[in-house]
Order: structure tokens, then C-alpha cells, then sequence
């Protein structure tokens, strides 16, 4: 996923489309207490978000641009629910990301580009294209999946929902594809306790780097939105300091983690030295995040 990190960097200077506003309304609700999300962990938390339109039939026209062809060759268009499961399954643990569109829909037209790029630039990702509007069966594949709204994006692994969007931008599409399918990134992924007490003894003793450990959930705003930025700080700070990711929601040996780590709110990022919790921060804040990594790592930082 390197490529999707330096397609970030090239979004960040691009007027093509905005964020929606309302999105750090969001990101404040979704700092969740983990009881509460461990209880939904098998449901799908909804945002209402400005910047959609409602799902519905439209009449295609003659001059209407059809999507998945010629140079997005790499997003499937799927015209029934029997080629979206099929194309689910088809792609096991990898992640699948779906655009349900219209043909009517301005903001569809609009944000599908960036879509197209990704899927050149992230070749591990699956991406499909539903026309909501195209007939009764795309139709019926929108209504079983809960769709009200285009453009909504629905992210999935083992064909199981793990997140969806509506209203974004290209900036935040990028963001979900990258904290959703990230396996190459410089940022040590872990899926257990002993992952954990791995790396912590892999850098334990004299010379041993500062552990920066990003603990959040699967469906959680602010770690999203924070994450780009873990990435590619792990990158600029590879010198001093090995960063690394525990979703607390993937598994029960995870969840208990969290537990006995004694962390309620996420994102939390956890700061172990020498084997040592030296402290920690809860908050997507990019500047704080930096200002305490510098700290932990013993440079002076005044705020």
C-alpha cells in the first residue's frame, strides 16, 4: 500500500473535492468507550452525512457516461446481488471496496475518479461499481444492503461489512482504503498479545527504538482519520521509532488486550520503552500526536 500513501500526499493538494463539513462532528462521537463497542461489534454504525442524494430510479439516457470500462478496467461494475456475493467470495480476506452510484447523481460522477486511481494504485484491493438505478436487480441489491443514499461507500473482508461512507471525499476515500487494507506500510500490524510482547522484546534494552503502538477499532472515525498519518510518520521517524497497529475489535485475544491495557477510548496510542508503558495518548489530533512521540523519544517540545 505505499502507492496509496503517496496517492494520499498528491489528494492532499488537490481542490477536486472536498471533505464533507460536519465530518469532525463525526470524528468527536466515534472517540467510543470500548464495552460499547465491543457489544456492536457485529452491527454497522450509520452517520447521517450532507453531500448525499437519495437513492431512487432515474431514466438513463443516451448521453449518459458509463462507468467500469475502458481505463477503470480495474473496477468491476456488478449487475446483480448473485456477481456482488460471488465477486465477495472471490476475493477471501482481501479488501473489497463498493461504490453504490447513480446515473443521475452529480456527487457520483464526481468522487468515482478517485476511486479509479486507487484501485490502479492499490493492486491488493478489490473495487465494485453498483448502479443503483440500472435495473430492478441493481435496484434490489441497493434495498438489501441498506442503501438510501448515493454516493455511499461499503467496505468489506471475508465478505463481512466492516465499514461504510456516505458523502466523503477523495481525501477520506483514500484514508478508509488505507487503514482498511494496509498490509505493507511500515507500520507493524498485530493481531494478538503475543504480537505484542514480540515486539516489545524485539526492542528491549540499550539501543532499542521507542514503540508507538496505535490501538482502535475497525469501525472508528478518528482512528481512520488519524491514520495516513501514523503511516507515514513510520516512515519519516523509522530512525528512532517502530510504529504498530492492534484493532481491539478483530478478535477476543485482542479485545482482552485492550482490557488489561486499561483502554476505554479510542484512538489510543501507547508509548513503551525499554519494555516499559512510558505513557500514552487518546485523540486524533496530528500535531499533538507528533509533539508527544518527539517528547517520548527525549527531544523537548513546548506547547
Amino acid at each position: 500500500m505505499a502507492s496509496t500513501a503517496a496517492f494520499l500526499s498528491t489528494l492532499a493538494g488537490s481542490t477536486s473535492l472536498s471533505a464533507t463539513p460536519g465530518c469532525s462532528k463525526k470524528a468527536a462521537a466515534c472517540r467510543s468507550m470500548i464495552p460499547a463497542a465491543a457489544k456492536r461489534r457485529r452491527g454497522v454504525v450509520r452517520a447521517a452525512v450532507s453531500g448525499t442524494e437519495k437513492a431512487g430510479p432515474a431514466p438513463a439516457t443516451s448521453g449518459d457516461k458509463k462507468k467500469g470500462s475502458g481505463g477503470d478496467e480495474r473496477v468491476v461494475k456488478v449487475h446483480s446481488a448473485e456477481e456482488f456475493d460471488g465477486a465477495l467470495r472471490a476475493a477471501k480476506n482481501r479488501l473489497v471496496v463498493v461504490e453504490f452510484a447513480a446515473s443521475h447523481s452529480a456527487n457520483s460522477s464526481r468522487i468515482y475518479p478517485c476511486m479509479v486511481q486507487l484501485s490502479r494504485t492499490c493492486g491488493d484491493v478489490d473495487f465494485l461499481l453498483v448502479m443503483g438505478d440500472e435495473s430492478e436487480a441493481t435496484q434490489e441489491l441497493c434495498r438489501r444492503e441498506g442503501i438510501t443514499a448515493v454516493p455511499h461507500f461499503s467496505f468489506y473482508k471475508g465478505t463481512e461489512k466492516v465499514h461504510e461512507e456516505e458523502g466523503i471525499g477523495p481525501d477520506q476515500l483514500a484514508g478508509d482504503v488505507l487503514y482498511y487494507g494496509d498490509h505493507h506500510s511500515a507500520v507493524v500490524q498485530l493481531h494478538s498479545r503475543g504480537d505484542v510482547e514480540s515486539l516489545i522484546s524485539e526492542h528491549r534494552g540499550e539501543g532499542g527504538k521507542l514503540v508507538v503502538l496505535d490501538v482502535g477499532l475497525k469501525r472508528c472515525g478518528p482512528c481512520v482519520k488519524v491514520y495516513p498519518t501514523v503511516v507515514k510518520l513510520s516512515r519519516t521517524m523509522a530512525d528512532t521509532t517502530v510504529f504498530a497497529r492492534m484493532n481491539g475489535d478483530e478478535n477476543d485475544s485482542c479485545m482482552e488486550f485492550l482490557r488489561d491495557m486499561n483502554v476505554v477510548e479510542v484512538p489510543t496510542f501507547v508509548f513503551i520503552k525499554d519494555g516499559d508503558i512510558v505513557g500514552r495518548y487518546v485523540g486524533s489530533g496530528k500535531g499533538e500526536l507528533v509533539g508527544e512521540i518527539l517528547r517520548y523519544n527525549g527531544v523537548r517540545v513546548t506547547y
